[in-house]
C-alpha cells in the first residue's frame, strides 16, 4: 500500500520512475523496495504513521506511510512534521557549540560564570558543573524534574531557579547520567549569551542558516503544517490517538521539543557530515567543532537502552562491530524518533513515528538499511542467554535512589528482583513497577514485567560503580547510587 504523498514527492517519484533514484554517479536506490518494507513493518507492529528519510551519496530520499491521526485518517506525507522528543538535545548542543567556537562560551568554565544564580548539589558541586559536562551528561544533574514554569519568555529562567534544590544523581564528572535538566540549563545559557529566547536563538543561528523550513519549536508553529498526532495503547494492538497532542511545558524545548520532518532532521545531520557546511555552502560550524562533538567523552555502562556505547558533546556514539556512528533517539507523548549517522559511508537515516511498536520498526528497518547502504552490522537486542551466568547477588542487593525514584533490589532463591517506585515530585506518575532480573552478564540484566513504561521488550538494568566505589544501577540511562 502506498499512502498519500506531498506534491514535492509526487514530482520526485515521477522523475525517478519505476527504476528508482539515481545520483550523478549512477548509484541507484530502490525506492519501491524501501516503501514496501516501511509499509509492511508499520502494519506488522501497529504503527499508525511514519516518515523515513535517508541521506546517501549526497542526496536526501524520503518516504511516508500510514496516517497522521487514526481518528481523522489524514495521511502521512514526507512534508508532515512530528514531535522528536530528546532529539532536540542535538539541536541545543549544536547551537551551544556555535557559541563556543565564537568565543562567547568556554567548554570547561563553570556554569556559574554565565549563570551566577545557578546552584546544584551545594557550592562545591556547583563549581564542578561545566558546559562540557552538561553536553555529555556527566554533570550529575538529574533527568526527571517535572516543572511547568509557564508559557512566557522567562520560562527557562524560572525553570532553572526552581531546579536549585533538586538532588544530583551522582557527583559531577563521576559518571554519565542522562539529564534533561542539564539541557534546560544549556538552553538558559544560550538565552543569557545571545539576549534572545532559546526558540529565537535556535531559529536565527541554526534553522535559518541550514534552510530548515519545516523545523520549529512551538506548538502554534506546527499548525502551519501537516502534524502527526501521538497514539497510545498496549503492545501488539492498534493504538488510539493520545488525549493531548503535547503534554510538555514550553520550558521543555531545549531537551525535548523540536518539531520537524524526517527530511529536515537528515539535513541537520548532513551539515555535521559535511564538516559544518550547509547544503548551500553556508558554514555553520568549523570542521574541528563538528569533529569535537562526536569525540567520546564518556563510556556508557548501559549499552542497550538507547544502543549507546558512549557519549560525545550532544551525540550518542555507537560502535557497530568496528564501524563508528552517532545519532540520538527521542520520544514524546506517543511519538518516537531515531537518527543514525555513519560518517565513513556518508549515510544518515531518520525515522519519525506516531505510536505503536515504533522501536521494533526501527530495529528491523535500520538493520536492513544500514547493512545495505553502509555495510553496518547492528548488534542484537538485550536478550537473556540460554545458559545464563551465575550471579553473586550479595554486592548488588540494596536500595538505590535518584531524584524521583527509589529502586530496591532483592534476591530470593537465587533470583533477582527490583521494585521501582516513584517518589518526590514523581510519586503520582505510575504505580510501583515490579521487575524480575534475568541475567545477561553478571552485571547486566534483562528486566521483565515493566510493560510499556520503558519498552515493549526487556528493560535493561545495569549495575556499575562510581569512581569512589559506590555501587549504582542504571535504568533508562539514569544513574541511581546505592544508599542502603
Amino acid at each position: 500500500m502506498l499512502n498519500g504523498r506531498s506534491a514535492d514527492e509526487q514530482r520526485q517519484r515521477s522523475a525517478e520512475g519505476a527504476r528508482g533514484a539515481r545520483d550523478s554517479a549512477g548509484w541507484r536506490l530502490d525506492r519501491a523496495r524501501w516503501q514496501a518494507r516501511l509499509d509492511q513493518l508499520c502494519a506488522e507492529h501497529h504503527v499508525p504513521g511514519a516518515s523515513l528519510a535517508v541521506l546517501a551519496h549526497g542526496t536526501v530520499h524520503a518516504w511516508a506511510s500510514g496516517v497522521l491521526h487514526r481518528g481523522t485518517g489524514v495521511e502521512t506525507t514526507t512534508d508532515s512534521v512530528f514531535q522528536m522528543g530528546s532529539i532536540a538535545k542535538i539541536y541545543t548542543a549544536t547551537l551551544v557549540m556555535r557559541l563556543v567556537e565564537s568565543g562567547r562560551l568556554a567548554l570547561d568554565a563553570p556554569v556559574t560564570d554565565v549563570l551566577p544564580e545557578f546552584s546544584a548539589g551545594g557550592p562545591e558541586a556547583t563549581r564542578m558543573i561545566t558546559i562540557r559536562r552538561l553536553l555529555s551528561h556527566t554533570s550529575g544533574l538529574t533527568c526527571d524534574f517535572n516543572h511547568d514554569s509557564g508559557r512566557g519568555d522567562d520560562c527557562l529562567a524560572k525553570y532553572v531557579e526552581a531546579a536549585k534544590d533538586v538532588a544530583l544523581d551522582c557527583p559531577p564528572g563521576s559518571a554519565i547520567s542522562y539529564s534533561s535538566v542539564g539541557y534546560n540549563v544549556l538552553g538558559r545559557i544560550v538565552e543569557v549569551v545571545t539576549g534572545k529566547t532559546w526558540d529565537e536563538a535556535l531559529k536565527d543561528l541554526l534553522l535559518t542558516p541550514l534552510g530548515l523550513t519545516h523545523t520549529m519549536t512551538l506548538p502554534e508553529e506546527a499548525l502551519r503544517f501537516r502534524a502527526a498526532m501521538g497514539h497510545l495503547g498496549e503492545p501488539g494492538q492498534d493504538p488510539a490517538p493520545a488525549p493531548q497532542w503535547d503534554m510538555m511545558p514550553r520550558s521543555a524545548g531545549p531537551y525535548g521539543r523540536v518539531i520537524a520532518t524526517a527530511g529536515d532532521l537528515v539535513r541537520l545531520a548532513r551539515m555535521h557530515l559535511a564538516g559544518g557546511v550547509a547544503e548551500d555552502g553556508t558554514r555553520v560550524l568549523l570542521e574541528e567543532t563538528v569533529a569535537l562533538m562526536r569525540r567520546r567523552v564518556v563510556d556508557c555502562p548501559d549499552k542497550w537502552t538507547v544502543s549507546s556505547d558512549g557519549w560525545g558533546l550532544g551525540w550518542t556514539l555507537y560502535d557497530w562491530n568496528g564501524v563508528e556512528g552517532y545519532g540520538h533517539d527521542g520520544a514524546s507523548i506517543g511519538q518516537y524518533g531515531y537518527l543514525r549517522v555513519v560518517p565513513s559511508a556518508g549515510v544518515a537515516v531518520a525515522l519519525l513515528t506516531n505510536g505503536g511498536g515504533a522501536r521494533e520498526v526501527y530495529a528491523a528497518l535500520y538493520r536492513e538499511l544500514l547493512a545495505d547502504l553502509a555495510g553496518v552490522t547492528m548488534p542484537g537486542s538485550l536478550t537473556p542467554p540460554a545458559a545464563p551466568p551465575v550471579v553473586d547477588w550479595a554486592p548488588l542487593v540494596g536500595t538505590y535512589r535518584r531524584e524521583g525514584v527509589v529502586i530496591t533490589v532483592t534476591e530470593r532463591d537465587g533470583a533477582g528482583h527490583a521494585l521501582y517506585e516513584f517518589v518526590d515530585g514523581m510519586k503520582d506518575l505510575s504505580k510501583p513497577l515490579r521487575i524480575d532480573l534475568l541475567p545477561v552478564t553478571r552485571t547486566a540484566f534483562a528486566g521483565t514485567g515493566v510493560g510499556s513504561a520503558f519498552s515493549t521488550d526487556y528493560t535493561p538494568v545495569i549495575f556499575s560503580s562510581l569512581p569512589d566505589g559506590t555501587r549504582c544501577v542504571y535504568i533508562g540511562m539514569r544513574c541511581a547510587p546505592r544508599v542502603g
